[in-house]
């Protein structure tokens, strides 16, 4: 179980502010949240005795914060492969593949990237979401940021919020277009499904904004490069369907499997065996929480959105562009 422990002097300019303000700013490491339930629990202490969040402070007091963090996670270790392609004392990033849930849920109750984590690390345990700050959909693969300290895990979730953690996707869409643009739509649950989302108007949509760029353009399809302002549940998948280019092998927004004209026999098979969104995580930067350093790391595409992008040139090569 690991220990915090901590001792500082309130400063006078603190005069007259509640305790549970005054504390956010001395122990930025923590969110206000946190700090407030650990001082209604009597972890910390001022001038040696308990005081109430909204205790006045005049300056001055000595604060005592010692708290003994306690299993957050119920799930169980599993020995599940992790590739790893960064870690140090304070976080780690990972490259998830394809098929793998993050959190355990209705129907997936283990077998999961948290699993996966506790087994790796036992003291994740002690982190909310055993310090996942982010997620990737099931069928999504590439990187992810994990905190391993609580006070990393804070900074993390509070960059994410400010948008400073860039987050660029690969994706193979259907239909074709000569630029890229930004989607601004705002994204909320679809009315009628509960598994899905939808855009909608801003009064029940949660902002969002996705940028996206073209890098290659076939007969009937195009591989986009996409970078997110905003992170919801399922953005690109929904933004891009919006405007009438959905991800290819999208169980829920793709629309089906639609074949182009004369599509070569490689081709056919390549989208007929897709079944995944076509959607890769490529690159994740963002500066160290602690040490500032500028982090910056980049994975390749899987091998089958590879595939299905050399049937994609082959089909083109082979049938010349489509006049659009």
């Amino acid at each position: 179980m690991t220990t915090i422990r901590h001792e500082a002097i309130v400063p006078l300019s603190a005069a007259g502010r509640r305790f549970d303000q005054a504390l956010a700013e001395m122990f930025p490491d923590y969110s206000r949240s946190r700090l407030t339930s650990w001082v209604k629990d009597g972890a910390v202490t001022l001038d040696g005795a308990p005081a109430a969040p909204r205790h006045l402070l005049r300056g001055g007091e000595k604060v005592q914060l010692e708290v003994e963090l306690e299993t957050e996670v119920a799930s169980a270790p599993e020995a599940i492969a992790l590739d790893i392609v960064y870690e140090d004392p304070h976080l780690l990033v990972m490259n998830k593949p394809a098929g793998l849930v993050v959190h355990p849920g209705a129907g997936n109750p283990a077998g999961t990237v948290l699993n996966a984590l506790l087994h790796h690390d036992p003291k994740l345990a002690e982190l909310p979401r055993g310090g996942i700050v982010h997620r990737l959909d099931k069928e999504t693969s590439g990187l992810m940021v994990v905190a391993k300290t609580l006070a990393t895990h804070t900074a993390l979730v509070a960059m994410l919020s400010r948008h400073d953690v860039e987050r660029q996707y690969e994706a193979i869409v259907l239909g074709t277009m000569i630029a890229g643009g930004t989607i601004d739509a705002p994204i909320g649950r679809h009315m009628g499904d509960r598994l899905r989302q939808a855009v909608r108007d801003e009064e029940d949509g949660k902002h969002a904004v996705t940028h996206y760029r073209l890098r290659e353009r076939f007969r009937a399809h195009m591989l986009l490069q996409c970078n997110l302002e905003t992170g919801r549940t399922h953005q690109i998948r929904v933004h891009l369907s919006h405007i009438g280019h959905p991800l290819i092998g999208d169980p829920l927004y793709g629309g089906g499997l639609k074949l182009p004209k004369r599509a070569t026999p490689e081709l056919v098979a390549a989208l007929r065996g897709f079944r995944r969104q076509a959607l890769h995580a490529e690159r994740l930067a963002f500066e160290h929480p602690v040490t500032g350093e500028p982090m910056s790391f980049q994975v390749p595409r899987p091998a089958d959105m590879d595939a299905l992008i050399a049937a994609l040139r082959e089909d083109l090569a082979v049938n010349g562009p489509d006049d659009h």
